[in-house]
């Protein structure tokens, strides 16, 4: 036996009337306020691509390499290949001279595997790479989503604006509750001495350095004679 339908009406439930179960004069009146709100209400769209969104500083781009002094501040940590979920980054280390000791050989970002969720700018102890504002990226093929260092070095220029945001995040207590010294970042290396302080120490003090390890050496054989001397002593 088919099943009766019921009726699910309330008590006071209004009734539409013809016009209304008809639903062209609602849709019309739908359309009258979508046109009166096209020529009152200001436009918010834009003419994609001659004119395109420009970002605020805390929007997450895809990620760069900062270029300073004509090189890469990558130090070759790998912190960001580490942290990175998709494990969209890759790289490989050389060794050089000065305070750095050693800068990326080549780096490497799959754009296709990156989700934009800027771990690596977090962890980077350098602020060697950011999250810059370009969004726009369209590839032909795989390989061309595949970024090389030539692709991904940016200057520091023209990432100020990521830069000073990322300062301000990071010590947000300073020139608020309270001043303090700034070179103590507590997330960077960036700002402090301690690169110029190892610089100056190799170029001028190498002959103290090599002083102070041969003292050490002769503190340590002295230390290990006193404590052969006790153990035979101990022993007789």
């Amino acid at each position: 036996m088919p099943g009766t339908p019921l009726n699910t009406a309330r008590e006071n439930e209004r009734k539409l009337n013809f016009w209304e179960r008809l639903y062209l004069p609602e849709i019309f009146k739908g359309l009258a306020w979508s046109a009166s709100k096209i020529w009152k209400e200001p436009l918010y769209t834009f003419q994609y691509p001659e004119e395109q969104w420009y970002p605020p500083d805390s929007y997450r781009g895809r990620p760069v390499l900062v270029e300073e002094d004509g090189k890469a501040r990558c130090v070759s940590c790998n912190l960001c290949a580490k942290a990175c979920p998709p494990m969209a980054i890759s790289m490989e280390a050389q060794e050089i001279e000065g305070p750095k000791e050693r800068e990326p050989a080549w780096f490497e970002i799959d754009m296709l595997r990156c989700i934009y969720c800027g771990f690596c700018e977090e962890v980077c102890p350098e602020e060697a790479i950011v999250m810059s504002k370009e969004y726009d990226l369209t590839f032909e093929n795989r390989e061309e989503a595949i970024f090389k260092m030539d692709r991904l070095l940016v200057v520091k220029e023209q990432l100020e604006d990521r830069l000073n945001y990322l300062e301000r995040q990071r010590n947000p207590e300073f020139g608020a509750q309270w001043d303090y010294d700034q070179t103590n970042n507590r997330h960077s290396l960036r700002g402090t001495d301690f690169l110029a302080h190892l610089s100056g120490e190799r170029e001028a003090g190498e002959p103290e350095g090599r002083a102070r390890e041969a003292e050490a050496r002769e503190a340590g054989a002295r230390e290990d004679g006193e404590l052969e001397h006790g153990a035979l002593e101990a022993g007789s």
